[in-house]
This record gives C-alpha cells, sequence and structure tokens, in this order.
C-alpha cells in the first residue's frame, strides 16, 4: 500500500472528548453489572445493595506538570486528589486507590519516596487505601495513572446527563485561581531560566499558588448534600475550566444554559493578579482549569436546602437546548459561552 493512500487524521481534530468517543464508540456495553461506561466523571458497576464508581486519570511529565515548580510530595498528593474529584463528582464516596508509574533513569529512589509521601498524605487525608499499581520505566520523564475506586447506593449517584430545563445552576468554592497560580509559577520560571540567581517572587501568593500545586477535592459538599437530604439533578467536576465543563453538561443532557457573570465566585487574590497579568477575571475563571470545584444543577424546590451552605453559589439556570449556553455579563449584555477550556492535544 502507498503512504498517497493512508488516511491520517490528526488527534487535534477531534479533540480529547471527540477522540475518545471515536476510539471507543465500536465497544458495546456486554457485562449486566455495567450501569454506566464512558462519558461521565466515573464509570458506574452495579454490584447489589451499593454501586461502584471507578475512574482513571493520567498525568504526564511536560504536559500535565512541571518538576521545575512541581515538588515531588505536591505532585503525589495532586495525582490522587483530581482523581478522587471524579469519584466525589458523582455523589460517591472514595474507598480505594491504585497508582502506576514509569520512570526514566533520572528519578531516585529518594525522588520516588518524596512521590509517595504525597500520596500517602491524600490517603490519610481523604481516608483511602492504597491497593495496588504498577512501576515500569519510560525512555524519559515521569508518567502517572491513578485509579479510584468509590461506592455509592444506587439512588444517590449523580450524572452529568440529567440537568433538566428550569433546574439552577450551581457551583462550589471559586474559579480561576489554579490557572493563575499557573501564570505566577510560570513567570518565575523563565526569570529562573532567564537569571539562575534570581530567587522566586512568590510573597503573597499562597492562596492562588496552593491553588495550583496543592488542590482539594471537594470531600465536604458531598457530605454537606447528604446532611440537608440534597441530591443534584446533574454534577461534574471542574478539571477543564468552567466553560467546558458546562458544555459537557448540557450537551450530555441535550439542554442549553443561562449564566450569570455576577454569580460566578472568583477570589479577590484571583482578580488582582488577573488585572496584573493584564488577563480578564470572567475569562480566567470561564477557561483556567483546575479548580477541582464541584458544577452541579438542582430542582428549584431544592434552593431552601443550598440557600445557606457555604461556599456554594448559584450561578444561572438550565433553559432549552436551542437557546444555548450564554453569559449574562455585569454590564447588561449577553454573549454566547465559548468552551475555551485546557486542550490535552496541541
Amino acid at each position: 500500500m502507498s503512504e498517497q493512500n493512508i488516511q491520517r487524521t490528526d488527534v487535534n481534530e477531534l479533540g480529547e472528548f471527540g477522540l475518545i468517543d471515536h476510539l471507543t464508540q465500536a465497544f458495546p456495553i456486554q457485562d449486566p453489572s455495567t450501569t454506566k461506561g464512558i462519558g461521565d466523571d466515573a464509570a458506574v458497576l452495579d454490584h447489589g445493595a451499593e454501586m461502584t464508581v471507578v475512574s482513571t486519570d493520567q498525568l504526564v511529565e511536560g504536559i500535565h506538570f512541571d518538576l521545575m515548580y512541581m515538588p515531588l510530595k505536591h505532585l503525589g498528593y495532586k495525582s490522587v486528589v483530581v482523581n478522587l474529584s471524579d469519584i466525589y463528582a458523582m455523589n460517591a464516596t472514595p474507598r480505594q486507590i491504585t497508582v502506576s508509574i514509569a520512570i526514566s533513569n533520572r528519578f531516585s529512589v529518594e525522588a520516588l519516596e518524596e512521590f509517595y509521601a504525597g500520596v500517602r498524605a491524600a490517603c490519610e487525608r481523604y481516608s483511602v487505601d492504597l491497593v495496588g499499581g504498577d512501576t515500569t520505566s519510560s525512555p524519559r520523564g515521569l508518567y502517572i495513572s491513578v485509579t479510584a475506586l468509590g461506592t455509592a447506593p444506587k439512588d444517590k449517584i449523580v450524572y452529568r446527563n440529567t440537568a433538566r430545563v428550569g433546574d439552577l445552576l450551581c457551583v462550589t468554592g471559586d474559579l480561576g485561581a489554579a490557572y493563575l497560580g499557573l501564570q505566577i509559577l510560570e513567570r518565575e520560571k523563565q526569570i529562573y531560566l532567564s537569571n539562575p540567581g534570581v530567587q522566586p517572587d512568590l510573597e503573597g501568593q499562597n492562596y492562588l499558588v496552593g491553588r495550583q500545586l496543592k488542590p482539594e477535592a471537594r470531600r465536604d459538599m458531598v457530605a454537606a448534600f447528604a446532611k440537608n437530604q440534597l441530591i443534584p439533578t446533574s454534577m461534574i467536576d471542574i478539571s477543564d475550566g468552567l466553560a467546558s465543563e458546562i458544555f459537557h453538561l448540557c450537551t450530555q443532557s441535550g439542554v442549553g444554559a443561562f449564566v450569570e457573570e455576577s454569580g460566578v465566585p472568583i477570589h479577590p487574590d484571583a482578580e488582582l493578579m488577573a488585572l496584573k497579568f493584564k488577563l480578564d477575571p470572567i475569562t480566567c475563571a470561564l477557561s483556567g482549569g483546575e479548580d477541582y470545584e464541584l458544577l452541579f444543577t438542582i430542582d428549584p424546590n431544592d434552593v431552601e436546602k443550598v440557600k445557606f451552605l457555604p461556599d456554594i453559589y448559584i450561578m444561572g439556570e438550565i433553559v432549552a437546548k436551542e437557546d444555548g449556553v450564554r453569559l449574562h455579563t455585569k454590564g447588561g449584555n449577553i454573549h454566547p459561552i465559548q468552551a475555551q477550556g485546557w486542550k490535552h492535544f496541541g
């Protein structure tokens, strides 16, 4: 076969989720215990009284993290947390993790001990067990794959594809800080590379840098839902950016969304730093990513259950699909929201 007859499609044409859909569309569900396969924050398996939820994430050096400013202990911690966030996004409780790594010969035993100290710290904080994994060599750099397993009663599982017109759109915490923390770290890296004698200037930026280097999953929110007898109508965690996650939720639910800019929570430190970098704070919040907050919808009849819960913000509502996904700005304008979250292939 000549090279001219070989079709070659660039993965960028499909994007991360389009690529996943393309590669997995020919895999039908065969086992009756598989309740939810590919397409949500985690897979859901029916094993009787409780459902098992399973999520896997990979982190690749040079793509997802830079060891020039990411300490190995923090990296171990973050590797676990980003997976647990997917389990909480299903309204489930994580129970176990497996950790697999591929390492080049530049990593010593002591370096790996630092990484696993971070893994252990996350396990202790979130009460999960490390139950397995794999270790192998890589030609260059560090590759990490973590699988998280959790459980939830069948009637408490929350999916992405169940938002309904009229539901209220809510979010936890604040958005954009992790992205701005990354901008600070990248700035200091460039200064260091230009002049290795200069010490990093991170004074007063603990919150932003911390949101990037040591994020936390919102276990407290899932506990608050249970305490207040609230089951969101849909939910997803915010890893690739708020705008991107709104589109995932709306696309899978067959709905649109109307978002109030004034309802999008942005930390004051993030707002100030965005302006310092000559960035629009709302753009950082919509497209920054790595916040690991929860985006969810609730029935309007449940508004009293969230109104007085701390760290939850009602920022919009679910509308008909034909109305699209739009942002109502503080200035009174209405703009279509563009899903410009973090892209895995570039």
